[in-house]
C-alpha cells in the first residue's frame, strides 16, 4: 500500500552540509564546530534541531561532543565518503551475505592491480605488515594488522573507487572480523592466506593473485558462515 512521502527533516539537511564540508576537506579533523546557539542561526532551526544533526553526526563517527569542550571533528575527507556507507552496508543483519559476495567481486580485482602496479617499498610494507600479524599471534587479535593488509593492498591498486568500496566494506565487517579471528588456528588462518597473496605480487603474477585472494576469501566466508551446515555464526 503506497503511503505519503514525510519531507526530509530539517536536521538531515544539517547532517548533509557538514559531511560535504568534511568531505570537500572544508572541515579538517581536530576542527572544532561552531557552538550550538550559532549553530542554530546560521541554520534559522531551533537548537533542538541543531542537537539532533550533531547526534547523527557523531553516530556516524563523524563528529565527536566534548562534555563542556565543544564538538569536533574526528574524520577525514575519506572516511566522510565511507563512514556512511559503511553504516548502510550493516543496516540489516541479513545483509552480510551480500557484503562477502560483493567483496568477492571486488577484492580479487584489488589483488591483480596491485600485482600489477605494486612497487618495491609497497611491496617491503607488505611484509612489515605481515610480521607485525604473526608477532600478534600469541598475543592480541590482529584485527588491526589484518584489515591494514587490504586497506595497503586497495592502495596498491592505484584505483580511489576501489580502495573507498573497501574501506567501507572492512568498517562494515568490523565485528565479523573479530569473531573470525578468535582462535589462533583461525589467525594462522589469515596469515596463511595473506603470505600467498603477497608472494602473487612479489612476484609480479595478477593473475596468481587474483586467484590467492579469491581462494582466501571463500575460505574466510566458510568459516563465518560454516557452509558445511548452512548456518551463519552468531
Amino acid at each position: 500500500m503506497l503511503k505519503a512521502v514525510k519531507k526530509r527533516r530539517a536536521y538531515e539537511d544539517i547532517v548533509e552540509q557538514i559531511r560535504k564540508l568534511i568531505e570537500k576537506g572544508k572541515l579538517r579533523r581536530g576542527d572544532q564546530l561552531p557552538i550550538e546557539k550559532e549553530l542554530s542561526e546560521t541554520f534559522k532551526v531551533s537548537r533542538l534541531t541543531v542537537r539532533e544533526a550533531i547526534l547523527s553526526l557523531e553516530t556516524m563517527k563523524l563528529v565527536d561532543r566534548r562534555q563542556g569542550n565543544g564538538t569536533y571533528v574526528i574524520a577525514s575527507s575519506e572516511e566522510a565518503l565511507v563512514r556512511p556507507l559503511a553504516a548502510a552496508l550493516v543496516e540489516e543483519k541479513d545483509n552480510l551475505l551480500d557484503v562477502f559476495a560483493v567483496r568477492e567481486i571486488i577484492e580479487p580485482e584489488i589483488g591483480r592491480l596491485a600485482a600489477s602496479n605494486a612497487t618495491e617499498r609497497q611491496v617491503e610494507e607488505l611484509e612489515r605488515l605481515l610480521e607485525v600479524q604473526e608477532q600478534e599471534l600469541a598475543g592480541n587479535k590482529g584485527v588491526g594488522m589484518n584489515s591494514d593488509f587490504h586497506r595497503a593492498l586497495a592502495k596498491m591498486s592505484r584505483n580511489k573507487v576501489l580502495e573507498r568500496l573497501l574501506t567501507a566494506l572492512i568498517g562494515a565487517l568490523g565485528t565479523t572480523r573479530e569473531k573470525y579471528l578468535l582462535s589462533d588456528e583461525r589467525k594462522k588462518k589469515s596469515l596463511e592466506g595473506h603470505r600467498q597473496i603477497l608472494a602473487a605480487i612479489r612476484s609480479g603474477s595478477p593473475d596468481v593473485a587474483r586467484r590467492a585472494m579469491r581462494q582466501y576469501l571463500q575460505e574466510v566466508e566458510n568459516i563465518v558462515f560454516k557452509k558445511e551446515g548452512g548456518e551463519p555464526q552468531d
